[in-house]
């Protein structure tokens, strides 16, 4: 018989807790495209209807390993997000690039 997660969590030590959680969190903090419409649970179909394309551009895009910040941007907004790149820097220091956020979306 299946048992439901929560039982099974509160059976772990506290030890084993912490390391599923930052598993889980490492999982969800890294994503491919793919992962992320899934996640949102969006079909391709649905996505390509919200960026007014076609589910085989967003199947390309979801293949390519680079493209557009305006076809990024486009893909994230279409799942309801917004796009931002912040680049990061050995000392901690972050910095949001605001130098594309003004692209028009063709």
């Amino acid at each position: 018989m299946a048992r439901k997660f929560e039982e099974l969590r509160k059976k772990m030590t506290p030890e084993a807790r912490a390391r599923v959680d930052a598993r889980v969190k490492h999982a969800i903090d890294e994503m491919t495209l793919e992962q992320v419409r899934r996640a949102r649970d969006f079909t391709q179909l649905a996505l390509a209807a919200a960026m007014e394309t076609s589910q085989g551009e967003i199947s390309k895009i979801e293949k390519r390993t680079d493209c557009y910040v305006s076809t990024l941007r486009s893909f994230i907004e279409g799942l309801g997000g917004e796009l931002e790149i912040v680049a990061r820097f050995p000392e901690g220091e972050a910095v949001k690039i605001r130098q594309f956020s003004k692209l028009e979306v063709a």
